[in-house]
């Protein structure tokens, strides 16, 4: 019997092709699927803007921070309350603008040996660099705080990218200092927002005790400001104070040494836990 092979082998060529080609097309619909998954992922994302509050206890246990909203912070890598085991604080300042009170909180902070984070504007780098520098330099964190302040679930993804990278860049050009850490200006975010800013690889921090420090017009008295922050101290608390409030300035020193002597540890946001 004679065999023809040539006509086989070709016969097995064109199927192998066949099957090659049906691989092909199989990979590709995947792929695309799996692109369509992630697009779809990333435009479903809520731009609902929450604006971050808290509830607080006066017993120096730790504050209600609002399930849902500390569930979309925490799911983008969000942070704004430790453990409540350990008496460890973190000290955070939003720096817009200079009032002229930064050098003495600076002093005051070097003189206790308190590591504080500062949150920072682009108009704040821009007029207070040497500032930056020393903070920097005195082993402070500086984190972002956007180069405009503005609310970011009023801004398009491209803008925000913007608004974030913008700065960054600057502050590596001039100190080669990488941010990682940010502030949403006015405490505003979307789980959408929050999950740009974490593609960016950046940790947003928000916080576990706030109050109304920042308005340079009617500063709070000095003696009710002191109770006030002292009363919430708990464990795990990022306290959020503002550097152009003169009433924070002036107390400042007497409120760490008093939590220090609550038995509370000052410590930086690369410790956090």
């Amino acid at each position: 019997m004679t065999i023809n092979l040539g006509k086989n082998m070709s016969k097995v060529i064109k199927m192998l092709v066949l099957l090659l080609v049906i691989f092909s097309l199989t990979l590709i619909n995947v792929n695309n699927k799996e692109e369509e998954s992630v697009l779809t992922s990333s435009q479903g994302l809520s731009n609902k803007k929450i604006g971050w509050g808290i509830k607080r206890n006066d017993n120096h246990q730790q504050p209600d921070l609002g399930k849902s909203n500390r569930e979309v912070l925490e799911r983008n890598n969000g942070i704004a309350i430790g453990n409540s085991t350990d008496k460890y604080i973190y000290l955070t300042f939003d720096e817009g603008y200079e009032a002229g009170y930064t050098p003495q909180i600076l002093k005051v902070l070097k003189e206790n040996e308190v590591k504080a984070t500062f949150f920072l504007t682009a108009h704040y780098l821009n007029t207070q660099s040497d500032l930056v520098k020393q903070m920097i330099d005195e082993g402070h964190i500086v984190g972002n705080h956007t180069v405009n302040h503005k609310s970011m679930p009023s801004l398009t993804e491209e803008q925000i990218n913007t608004e974030v990278l913008d700065l960054h860049k600057s502050i590596y050009e001039k100190f080669e200092y990488e941010m990682k850490y940010i502030r949403p200006p006015m405490g505003e975010f979307s789980e959408k927002s929050l999950n740009i800013t974490n593609s960016l690889g950046y940790k947003t921090v928000m916080w576990s005790f706030a109050y109304e420090d920042w308005n340079e017009d009617k500063q709070p008295d000095e003696i009710s400001s002191k109770k006030k922050i002292l009363e919430n101290v708990h464990n795990g608390e990022i306290m959020l104070l503002h550097g152009n409030s003169k009433t924070n300035t002036n107390i400042l020193e007497d409120i760490i040494k008093e939590i220090k002597n609550m038995g509370y540890e000052f410590k930086s946001l690369d410790e956090f836990k």
